[in-house]
């Protein structure tokens, strides 16, 4: 079997230069715009954060989806207009869903930026099912000891949404979500099985092998509906496999809007230059604004 029998499409992400760290986005891009319910993908960095510095992605809005973060390493600090304050670090989940509206921000915890530290995380956004879009806001934080992890022939893989490999999350999930975190040392392997709709493999780092055929360092490649594989690596590698149902209906996305509506991120827009979404309490001096120009939506399937 070669790896086009395997994979049906491979996405070199775009990257962008944040000042302290560089960003590779892998969805959405025109050629694709989800994978299952995963409709934005974010490796940010690694990168290495000087004394005296920090990343601070002040406060913003989302709508109809929910964003999962899970770091690597380093740490951020989460808060939203909840009232949530969550730290979050290696090997643990923040799933924050938008539903009729949210607004959060992200920075660097006060005792990293006394001294040199590291940043690397996979963001991820998920669009919400139509019938529960507008629903409520909610935070939910599973810490490392609270993910299930699978270790066999020389591969650790933490589960952290859905089910794999025998194992599942206790993390929420909207629609079917398949979601881990893929480490092989050297010589280790894993089978990776048809266990969604939709399925894609993202090397965030090392070397891997689909049955014997080699992957690209930063690079997301979905797979075939209803094959499996084994992957191998020889060096060592990390990897993400992420994935799930497929959506019937289109998504348009526009700057942190996601929504089965066009009309809806128009009107979300309009609600936060007109400051009608909710204030963070203790985080609501600053705020990103809204794009300027003529919105461009970009519309699945």
């Amino acid at each position: 079997m070669t790896l086009d029998d395997i994979i049906l499409q491979t996405i070199t992400p775009t990257s962008h230069n944040l000042g302290d760290f560089r960003v590779h986005r892998s969805l959405p891009v025109k050629e694709r715009t989800m994978v299952g319910p995963f409709i934005f993908f974010d490796q940010a960095g690694p990168a290495q954060i000087a004394p005296g510095q920090g990343i601070d992605v002040r406060p913003h809005p989302h709508i109809n989806l929910a964003t999962v973060t899970y770091m690597y390493e380093g740490a951020f600090l989460h808060r939203d207009s909840l009232g949530t304050e969550q730290l979050i670090e290696p090997g643990a989940v923040n799933l924050m869903t938008a539903g009729k509206g949210i607004v959060h921000s992200e920075r660097s915890p006060e005792p990293d930026r006394a001294r040199a530290s590291k940043l690397s995380a996979i963001q991820t956004w998920l669009a919400l099912p139509d019938a529960i879009e507008e629903m409520d806001p909610a935070f939910e934080h599973v810490g490392e000891g609270g993910l299930p992890v699978i270790e066999d022939s020389g591969a650790r893989a933490r589960v952290i949404m859905g089910s794999l490999w025998g194992e599942t999350s206790p993390v929420t999930t909207y629609a079917h979500t398949i979601y881990a975190d893929i480490q092989l040392a050297p010589g280790g392997r894993i089978a990776i099985d048809a266990s969604a709709d939709e399925r894609a493999l993202y090397v965030s780092g090392g070397d891997a092998m689909l049955d014997g055929q080699m992957l690209s360092p930063q690079t997301l490649y979905v797979l075939r509906p209803g094959t499996s594989a084994t992957l191998r690596s020889v060096d060592g590698g990390r990897l993400v496999l992420c994935g799930g149902e497929a959506f019937t209906s289109p998504r348009h996305v526009w700057w942190n809007f996601v929504s089965s509506r066009p009309d809806r991120l128009m009107q979300a827009r309009e609600d936060w230059e007109a400051l009608r979404f909710p204030l963070i309490p203790g985080d609501d001096q600053e705020f990103i604004p809204i794009p300027q120009g003529r919105p461009k939506t970009v519309s699945y399937p």
